[in-house]
């Protein structure tokens, strides 16, 4: 019995394995986020990226006048700019990951969840999409200002089904952006792994534009952000779309999901509209599941239930895996 009790007490005091302590702190780090949400912006990551993209954009970026004889300067700096980004987001990683591991049992495990959580966003997207269809129980008007806060395009133009088209698309495709696609790394590399994806994912959204945006020309200097986003997200976005849609989907989803521009949006947008039997579309750029009928104000509340289980399924599996870690810890 005591060399049992022994054991016991080195499992809960000494160094864990990773297959314990990782799924451990992405629960950990989803529990947060349920419950508190977003840190305030000064601690944010996310938003410390977001400020050394856009001082480094404003240098890289050609006006629209100069586009065409700078191509090279700009490709040529949107990749130095991505790399120096990128391996400074590395090295504080992993220096907080070494802090991390650096503590034992429980305390690695609530470090690293701490320091995860900001690198996901699950509650702020939930709660936006929801606050757009609230919108549009006032006015129209209100639906399109609230839906500006969550996408890129020019809303003005659209009626109460092509916001709510809107919502749910930026509802698919953000659940791979902000919450599977940094665990899913987190699972792979840790936490260099989960902030890696992040600040990519962050450049592409700030610089991956093919044309003019805020006066400059950004077709050549985020070419290198958008295309390592692209291969980021290669698998996350498709692991998205499996847990958002029924296996008798899966035949139609690749289709579905080619019609889009984007080599990975369009698989958890399709995934979404088949789930719900909806068309989801952009005008004049792709129409997803065109059979579908056009979403109504009980789709959005469908929707949120439908990525929420996929938020759940994550935790399942993540459990999953802090048992069969636990159970090697014990052994």
């Amino acid at each position: 019995m005591s060399a049992l009790t022994d054991a016991v007490a080195d499992a809960v005091t000494g160094a864990w394995p990773a297959g314990l302590v990782l799924p451990l702190a992405a629960l950990l780090a989803l529990a947060i986020d349920r419950v508190f949400g977003e840190p305030p912006a000064r601690w944010h990551p996310v938003v410390a990226m977001g400020h050394y993209l856009g001082f480094m954009g404003r240098r890289i970026a050609p006006l629209p006048v100069q586009a065409e004889s700078r191509r090279a300067r700009a490709f040529v700096g949107g990749a130095l700019a991505w790399c120096l980004g990128a391996l400074l987001v590395l090295a504080l990683a992993v220096a907080l990951g070494w802090v991390a591991r650096s503590a034992s049992g429980w305390a690695q495990v609530l470090l690293l969840g701490l320091l995860l959580k900001p690198l996901l966003a699950w509650r702020m997207l939930r709660d936006e999409v929801a606050a757009v269809e609230a919108a549009l129980g006032q006015s129209l008007d209100a639906g399109r200002a609230r839906l500006g806060w969550l996408v890129s395009r020019d809303v003005a133009a659209l009626d109460a089904a092509q916001v709510r088209e809107s919502a749910i698309e930026s509802l698919a495709e953000n659940l791979n952006d902000s919450v599977v696609a940094p665990l899913f790394w987190f699972a792979l590399a840790g936490l260099p792994g989960a902030a890696l994806y992040r600040f990519a994912n962050t450049a592409d959204a700030m610089w991956g534009y093919c044309g003019e945006r805020n006066g400059r020309d950004w077709t050549w200097a985020g070419k290198w952000a958008a295309r390592a986003d692209d291969a980021l997200s290669w698998l996350p976005a498709r692991l998205t779309a499996l847990l958002l849609c029924a296996p008798r989907h899966w035949g139609a989803l690749r289709r579905e999901a080619r019609r889009t521009p984007s080599p990975n949006s369009g698989w958890p947008m399709a995934a979404m509209a088949l789930a719900l039997g909806l068309c989801l579309r952009k005008p004049g750029v792709y129409a997803l599941h065109a059979q579908g009928r056009a979403p109504e104000a009980a789709d959005t509340a469908r929707a949120l239930r439908r990525a929420g289980r996929a938020v759940g399924a994550i935790a399942w599996l993540a459990t999953v895996a802090a048992v069969a870690g636990a159970w090697g810890v014990i052994a």
